[in-house]
Parts: structure tokens; C-alpha cells; sequence
């Protein structure tokens, strides 16, 4: 039996594959990566290697064993057609008798489109019968303090999320609450709805960045066509950037806003709060 996790060497799949390293002998974690030199670091403290690609599903063909517990993170590949690159995972998952398939979602509340695709592949997930867990990861602090240049330059946050509240959490935290679900029992057939301890504003988010620099930051909401049009003035391509745009129209309607605290329950300790990640982006 192996735990696999797929986009191994992607930003999620990193911290999950070094926090099973603390948990598991490295034999026992087979990472799923496109580019084996990319993970030449976890091959040489024995975590097992395997090349496959979502848009190649012959690659997946004998990857799984009966009894793995499997991690499949969602793809990125927006134009790519995303429900039917994890149904490729799932049907090779479903064709070895996998114990256990553990996938990475979005909040059940959020109707943005970027949610379709998360939809479509749940829905395939509990059509297949395949012992699932749904992890629904709401937004991660890194998608705001790893893109804090333009931020500090202009002295400016700009959004088109109004006066929403994200509960965001660091990308640690979630890949701990996958780690729990993979490494623990009891967990089939469970949907868990993940975000941070604490849900913040934008207009709180500019006040931390103000007290930590020493600049004043102000909060400038805009409307979603001015930020799509923003966004895609930054080099962005028009339909992600409208994707993106989208997310903060859900926000101001709060449905990136999770009350669950499923996340604080399965790693066992709390979520890391949006200022130590804020301290941890102005270090580096």
C-alpha cells in the first residue's frame, strides 16, 4: 500500500509530501510529478517517483495498487478541460480498487465559475464509488502575500470583493488536514469544508500590511470589470483573469467565508493566522 499524491511538486502537493515524510517511512509515498528532475530531492530521501500527466492517461494505467490512499490535486490548467484531466485519475484510481481518493476542492457555497470544474469532478468522484473524501479548501494567505509587489509599490490593494471576508489559511494548514485525512481512519465518504480560524476583510488585510511596513496601505474596492480589466493590463489572459475576478464577486457575497472549523479540527491545532503569513512574505 502507497500513499500518491499527484502534482507532487506543485505548491499544495510540496508541503504535503514533506509533512508525510514526518509521518511515514519515505517508500511508502509515491509522488506523481511530470518532470522527475523537479523531484529529485524527494527521490533522494526515498519517497518512490512516478511520471504521469493529466492530459496523458495511459500514464496512469498501472500507477495505482489496490489499497493506496490516494491524494489528487486539482489541476491549473484552466483551458484544458480539468474535469475530464482528474477523470483520467479517477478511472485508473477506480480500476486498481484504491482504498481511499482524496481530492482537493473548492467550498461548497462558492458559485464562481472557477467552482464548475471542482463541481463536475465531484460529482464524477461519487458517480464512480470509489471511497472519496472531499477537501474543500477555501483561498490560501499565498494567493495574496506571495503578490505583494505591485501592493507595496502603489501603497494600494485593489479588489472588486467590496466589504467580503475570506477565511483564508496558509497552504501548510491545508496540506495538514490532507495528511490527516490520508495518514487516518474513518474518514470515507467524508466531505469536509476547510478555511482559516479567522475570516478578514480587505480594508483589515491593508491595515496589517500598513502596521508591519510602516507605509500606509489603503483598501481601493473596484467594480469586477475594472479588476478584470486590471488584471489583464497586468498580462493575464482574459478568461482567467474574468475567472479570478469572479472570485472576489463571491467573496462580497461571502462565500469564501467558512464557519465549519473543519481545518483547526482535523490537523489538531490552529490555522495560521493571516499576519504571520503577511511577516513570513516581507521576510523572504
Amino acid at each position: 500500500m502507497s500513499i500518491v499524491v499527484t502534482g507532487a511538486t506543485g505548491h499544495l502537493g510540496r508541503h504535503v509530501v514533506e509533512q508525510l515524510l514526518e509521518k511515514v517511512p519515505a517508500d511508502q509515498i509515491t509522488a506523481v510529478v511530470r518532470n522527475a528532475e523537479k523531484a529529485a530531492d524527494f527521490a533522494a530521501r526515498g519517497v518512490q517517483i512516478a511520471l504521469a500527466d493529466y492530459n496523458a492517461p495511459a500514464s496512469f494505467d498501472t500507477l495505482f495498487s489496490a489499497g493506496d490512499k490516494v491524494l489528487l490535486i486539482s489541476g491549473n490548467e484552466f483551458d484544458k478541460g480539468r474535469v475530464q484531466q482528474h477523470k483520467v485519475v479517477l478511472d485508473a484510481a477506480k480500476a486498481a480498487g484504491v482504498a481511499l481518493l482524496a481530492y482537493t476542492s473548492a467550498p461548497g457555497t462558492l458559485t464562481a465559475a472557477l467552482a464548475d470544474d471542482h463541481r463536475g469532478t465531484e460529482e464524477a468522484i461519487l458517480e464512480s464509488g470509489v471511497p472519496y473524501v472531499l477537501l474543500r479548501n477555501s483561498w490560501y494567505h499565498e494567493n495574496y502575500t506571495e503578490n505583494l509587489a505591485p501592493v507595496l509599490e502603489h501603497g494600494a490593494v485593489v479588489q472588486a470583493a467590496g466589504e467580503g471576508r475570506v477565511s483564508s489559511a496558509a497552504r501548510a494548514d491545508y496540506a495538514a488536514a490532507a495528511v490527516a485525512v490520508l495518514t487516518g481512519e474513518g474518514h470515507e465518504n467524508t466531505t469536509y469544508e476547510l478555511g482559516g480560524d479567522e475570516a478578514w476583510s480587505f480594508a483589515e488585510y491593508a491595515a496589517e500590511l500598513s502596521r508591519q511596513t510602516g507605509k500606509e496601505i489603503v483598501y481601493n474596492p473596484v467594480s469586477v470589470e475594472a479588476y478584470t480589466g486590471i488584471l489583464t493590463g497586468a498580462g493575464l489572459p482574459e478568461p482567467l483573469a474574468a475567472i479570478l475576478a469572479g472570485v472576489d464577486a463571491s467573496i462580497e457575497k461571502g462565500e469564501l467565508e467558512v464557519r465549519t472549523g473543519d481545518l483547526s479540527r482535523l490537523t489538531g491545532r490552529p490555522t495560521t493566522p493571516l499576519a504571520e503569513a503577511i511577516k513570513a512574505a516581507l521576510t523572504d
